[in-house]
């Protein structure tokens, strides 16, 4: 499906906030719950991004950083969602996996060799709680991943 298909389904009121549903590569996917442990994770990586980029970051008109919350949709998250960001050049992309507990920072954005017109990231590192990161678009922060987990 059309992203602008999409879009009429929801001006038309077919489809609302409330729906847990998402466009993902032409496919209406069916998003999980969030639960409350979900929905304070959203909280702390707002809190830790806003005071890494300042309240005076605009929102840009390609982003620099992605970030996903994953316990259910991890392997959605890495593999499906991973190579769309890459395909579009998203040359930072995170996951917080709350599986396992650390974050997942995935960089440099390539081609895959399977000859498909698949992307994948080239640089895939999995950080600890007690790990520093930082983001590519804001190069003097330091965000400590404990910050980002529950």
């Amino acid at each position: 499906m059309p992203r602008s298909r999409y879009d009429q389904l929801v001006e038309a009121g077919i489809f609302g906030p409330e729906d847990r549903i998402e466009l993902l590569d032409g496919l209406l996917i069916a998003r999980e719950l969030q639960g409350e442990r979900h929905a304070t994770v959203v909280g702390l990586v707002r809190a830790a991004l806003g005071k890494a980029f300042g309240g005076a970051y605009a929102h840009p008109s390609r982003p620099v950083l992605v970030v996903e919350v994953a316990d259910t949709s991890l392997a959605l998250d890495r593999l499906r969602k991973g190579g769309l960001y890459a395909r579009a050049g998203i040359a930072d992309y995170w996951v917080v996996n709350l599986i396992d507990e650390v974050l997942e920072v995935y960089r440099e954005p390539v081609r895959a060799p399977s000859g498909r017109g698949d992307w994948k990231y080239d640089s895939v590192r999995p950080l600890r709680r007690n790990a520093i990161v930082t983001p590519l678009a804001a190069p003097r922060a330091r965000i400590r991943v404990a910050a980002l987990l529950p």
